[in-house]
Protein backbone atom coordinates (compact mmCIF):
# COMPACT_ATOMS: atom_id res chain seq x y z
CA UNK A 1 0.00 0.00 0.00
CA UNK A 2 1.38 3.43 -1.33
CA UNK A 3 1.94 5.56 2.15
CA UNK A 4 0.59 8.61 2.98
CA UNK A 5 1.63 11.89 0.98
CA UNK A 6 1.52 15.06 1.77
CA UNK A 7 3.47 16.62 -0.98
CA UNK A 8 5.25 16.03 -3.81
CA UNK A 9 8.59 17.40 -4.37
CA UNK A 10 10.98 17.40 -7.55
CA UNK A 11 14.34 17.45 -6.82
CA UNK A 12 16.69 18.85 -9.82
CA UNK A 13 20.38 18.59 -9.17
CA UNK A 14 23.39 19.90 -11.30
CA UNK A 15 26.10 22.16 -11.58
CA UNK A 16 24.15 24.75 -13.09
CA UNK A 17 26.88 26.44 -14.87
CA UNK A 18 24.93 28.35 -15.57
CA UNK A 19 21.46 27.65 -15.36
CA UNK A 20 19.78 28.43 -18.15
CA UNK A 21 16.04 28.26 -20.11
CA UNK A 22 16.64 24.73 -20.81
CA UNK A 23 16.72 24.03 -17.33
CA UNK A 24 13.61 26.20 -16.19
CA UNK A 25 11.36 25.12 -19.11
CA UNK A 26 12.14 21.29 -18.29
CA UNK A 27 11.47 21.80 -14.83
CA UNK A 28 8.13 23.78 -15.62
CA UNK A 29 6.83 20.98 -17.81
CA UNK A 30 7.25 18.38 -15.13
CA UNK A 31 5.69 20.48 -12.62
CA UNK A 32 2.71 20.76 -14.61
CA UNK A 33 3.10 17.08 -15.75
CA UNK A 34 3.75 15.53 -12.37
CA UNK A 35 1.55 17.59 -10.48
CA UNK A 36 4.29 18.88 -7.91
CA UNK A 37 4.01 20.71 -5.00
CA UNK A 38 7.67 22.06 -4.29
CA UNK A 39 10.53 21.83 -6.74
CA UNK A 40 14.20 22.44 -5.80
CA UNK A 41 16.98 23.22 -8.05
CA UNK A 42 20.02 21.99 -5.81
CA UNK A 43 23.08 23.34 -7.37
CA UNK A 44 26.08 20.07 -6.23
CA UNK A 45 29.48 21.61 -4.86
CA UNK A 46 31.41 19.70 -7.08
CA UNK A 47 29.44 16.64 -8.66
CA UNK A 48 31.60 13.36 -7.99
CA UNK A 49 31.70 12.50 -11.66
CA UNK A 50 33.24 15.99 -12.54
CA UNK A 51 36.12 16.48 -9.70
CA UNK A 52 38.62 16.79 -12.99
CA UNK A 53 36.80 19.98 -14.27
CA UNK A 54 36.90 23.55 -13.58
CA UNK A 55 33.96 24.51 -12.48
CA UNK A 56 32.70 28.05 -10.88
CA UNK A 57 32.19 28.96 -7.66
CA UNK A 58 29.90 27.07 -5.69
CA UNK A 59 28.46 31.10 -4.20
CA UNK A 60 27.73 32.11 -8.16
CA UNK A 61 26.12 28.90 -9.33
CA UNK A 62 23.92 29.32 -6.41
CA UNK A 63 23.21 32.90 -7.22
CA UNK A 64 22.17 32.59 -10.59
CA UNK A 65 19.97 29.60 -9.39
CA UNK A 66 17.99 31.99 -6.38
CA UNK A 67 18.16 34.42 -9.41
CA UNK A 68 16.39 32.49 -12.10
CA UNK A 69 13.83 30.96 -9.83
CA UNK A 70 12.54 34.89 -8.47
CA UNK A 71 8.83 34.26 -10.52
CA UNK A 72 10.44 34.67 -14.16
CA UNK A 73 7.16 34.44 -16.46
CA UNK A 74 8.20 30.85 -17.63
CA UNK A 75 7.79 29.85 -13.58
CA UNK A 76 4.58 31.81 -13.10
CA UNK A 77 1.96 29.86 -10.18
CA UNK A 78 5.03 27.64 -9.26
CA UNK A 79 7.00 27.08 -5.96
CA UNK A 80 10.44 26.91 -7.04
CA UNK A 81 13.49 27.80 -4.89
CA UNK A 82 17.25 27.38 -5.25
CA UNK A 83 18.69 24.69 -1.77
CA UNK A 84 21.90 24.49 -0.36
CA UNK A 85 21.40 20.95 1.04
CA UNK A 86 24.87 20.15 -1.05
CA UNK A 87 26.39 23.32 -1.03
CA UNK A 88 26.52 23.56 2.97
CA UNK A 89 27.17 19.95 3.09
CA UNK A 90 30.35 18.47 5.60
CA UNK A 91 31.48 16.52 3.23
CA UNK A 92 30.86 16.04 -0.81
CA UNK A 93 27.65 13.84 -1.18
CA UNK A 94 26.58 11.40 -3.65
CA UNK A 95 23.02 11.74 -4.80
CA UNK A 96 21.26 8.85 -2.77
CA UNK A 97 22.96 10.73 0.47
CA UNK A 98 21.22 13.94 -0.86
CA UNK A 99 17.85 12.43 -1.69
CA UNK A 100 18.29 10.55 2.14
CA UNK A 101 18.97 13.73 3.65
CA UNK A 102 16.12 15.19 2.13
CA UNK A 103 13.39 12.57 2.94
CA UNK A 104 14.74 13.48 6.58
CA UNK A 105 13.60 16.84 6.27
CA UNK A 106 10.36 15.65 4.26
CA UNK A 107 9.35 12.74 5.59
CA UNK A 108 5.78 12.72 4.29
CA UNK A 109 6.95 14.04 0.95
CA UNK A 110 7.10 12.05 -2.02
CA UNK A 111 10.51 12.66 -3.79
CA UNK A 112 10.89 12.94 -7.80
CA UNK A 113 14.17 13.22 -9.04
CA UNK A 114 15.14 15.24 -12.24
CA UNK A 115 17.95 13.79 -14.68
CA UNK A 116 19.09 14.38 -18.09
CA UNK A 117 19.23 11.50 -20.36
CA UNK A 118 23.23 12.23 -20.51
CA UNK A 119 22.96 11.70 -16.84
CA UNK A 120 20.46 8.35 -16.85
CA UNK A 121 23.03 7.13 -20.06
CA UNK A 122 25.58 6.87 -16.98
CA UNK A 123 23.26 6.29 -14.34
CA UNK A 124 24.78 2.52 -13.66
CA UNK A 125 27.92 4.40 -12.93
CA UNK A 126 26.52 5.92 -9.91
CA UNK A 127 27.10 5.38 -6.19
CA UNK A 128 24.40 2.80 -5.06
CA UNK A 129 22.45 3.43 -8.31
CA UNK A 130 19.95 0.61 -7.89
CA UNK A 131 19.02 1.78 -4.31
CA UNK A 132 18.31 5.44 -6.45
CA UNK A 133 16.50 3.98 -8.78
CA UNK A 134 14.34 1.37 -6.66
CA UNK A 135 13.57 3.54 -3.59
CA UNK A 136 13.25 7.10 -5.38
CA UNK A 137 10.97 8.51 -8.08
CA UNK A 138 13.44 9.61 -10.94
CA UNK A 139 12.43 11.59 -13.95
CA UNK A 140 14.36 11.34 -16.90
CA UNK A 141 14.15 14.58 -19.10
CA UNK A 142 15.10 13.93 -22.54
CA UNK A 143 14.76 15.85 -25.66
CA UNK A 144 12.54 14.86 -28.21
CA UNK A 145 12.96 12.69 -30.76
CA UNK A 146 14.15 10.55 -27.64
CA UNK A 147 14.97 7.44 -30.14
CA UNK A 148 18.11 6.93 -28.53
CA UNK A 149 17.04 6.52 -24.93
CA UNK A 150 17.62 3.04 -23.50
CA UNK A 151 17.14 0.88 -20.08
CA UNK A 152 19.12 -1.92 -21.58
CA UNK A 153 22.16 -0.61 -19.38
CA UNK A 154 20.41 -1.18 -16.07
CA UNK A 155 19.55 -4.33 -13.67
CA UNK A 156 16.89 -6.48 -14.35
CA UNK A 157 15.26 -5.09 -11.29
CA UNK A 158 15.52 -1.31 -12.44
CA UNK A 159 14.70 -2.20 -15.70
CA UNK A 160 11.08 -3.14 -14.23
CA UNK A 161 10.48 -0.10 -12.66
CA UNK A 162 10.43 1.68 -15.76
CA UNK A 163 7.90 3.72 -16.95
CA UNK A 164 8.38 5.41 -20.50
CA UNK A 165 6.27 8.46 -20.81
CA UNK A 166 7.74 9.97 -23.86
CA UNK A 167 5.06 11.48 -26.62
CA UNK A 168 2.51 11.88 -23.93
CA UNK A 169 2.34 14.08 -21.14
CA UNK A 170 0.48 13.24 -17.75
CA UNK A 171 2.12 9.76 -15.74
CA UNK A 172 -0.95 8.03 -13.87
CA UNK A 173 0.89 8.42 -10.33
CA UNK A 174 -2.03 7.46 -8.27
CA UNK A 175 -2.23 3.67 -10.20
CA UNK A 176 1.57 3.24 -9.01
CA UNK A 177 2.13 1.90 -5.33
CA UNK A 178 6.21 1.87 -5.60
CA UNK A 179 8.34 4.30 -6.62
CA UNK A 180 9.52 4.14 -10.60
CA UNK A 181 11.69 5.63 -13.25
CA UNK A 182 10.09 7.86 -15.98
CA UNK A 183 11.24 8.30 -19.24
CA UNK A 184 10.26 11.94 -20.93
CA UNK A 185 10.46 14.25 -23.54
CA UNK A 186 8.94 16.63 -22.69
CA UNK A 187 10.77 20.39 -23.81
CA UNK A 188 13.02 20.22 -26.79
CA UNK A 189 15.10 22.58 -26.34
CA UNK A 190 18.43 23.08 -28.20
CA UNK A 191 20.30 24.94 -25.04
CA UNK A 192 23.44 23.88 -23.19
CA UNK A 193 25.47 25.40 -20.28
CA UNK A 194 28.56 24.97 -22.38
CA UNK A 195 26.82 26.90 -25.37
CA UNK A 196 26.18 29.83 -23.04
CA UNK A 197 30.32 29.62 -21.55
CA UNK A 198 31.07 29.43 -25.42
CA UNK A 199 29.32 32.75 -26.26
CA UNK A 200 30.15 34.56 -23.42
CA UNK A 201 33.89 33.59 -24.23
CA UNK A 202 33.46 34.43 -27.92
CA UNK A 203 31.46 37.42 -26.88
CA UNK A 204 28.29 36.08 -28.06
CA UNK A 205 24.69 37.43 -27.19
CA UNK A 206 23.37 35.33 -24.42
CA UNK A 207 19.89 36.69 -24.11
CA UNK A 208 17.55 33.93 -25.25
CA UNK A 209 19.53 31.10 -23.63
CA UNK A 210 19.54 32.76 -19.88
CA UNK A 211 17.02 34.81 -18.07
CA UNK A 212 17.76 38.36 -17.88
CA UNK A 213 18.68 38.51 -14.70
CA UNK A 214 21.62 35.93 -14.63
CA UNK A 215 22.99 37.51 -18.04
CA UNK A 216 23.55 40.41 -16.15
CA UNK A 217 25.34 38.39 -13.15
CA UNK A 218 27.27 36.75 -15.69
CA UNK A 219 28.74 40.15 -17.07
CA UNK A 220 28.85 42.19 -13.29
CA UNK A 221 31.58 39.22 -12.07
CA UNK A 222 32.98 38.93 -15.61
CA UNK A 223 32.62 34.95 -15.19
CA UNK A 224 33.20 32.68 -18.54
CA UNK A 225 35.74 34.51 -20.10
CA UNK A 226 38.72 32.30 -19.80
Amino acid sequence: MKPYVQERIGIYGGTFDPIHYGHLKVAAAIWEAFSLDRFLFVPAFIPPHKRTWQISASYHRYAMVVLATLNPPQLANTRFAASTIELEAPSRPYTIETLQQLQTIYPAAELFFVMGADSFAEVNLWREYERLLTEYNIIVAARPPATGLSAQHLSAKCQQRVIDLRGSKRPFLDDVSEPNVFLTDYVAVNIAATDVRAAVRTGQPIDEMVPPDVARYIRTYDLYRN
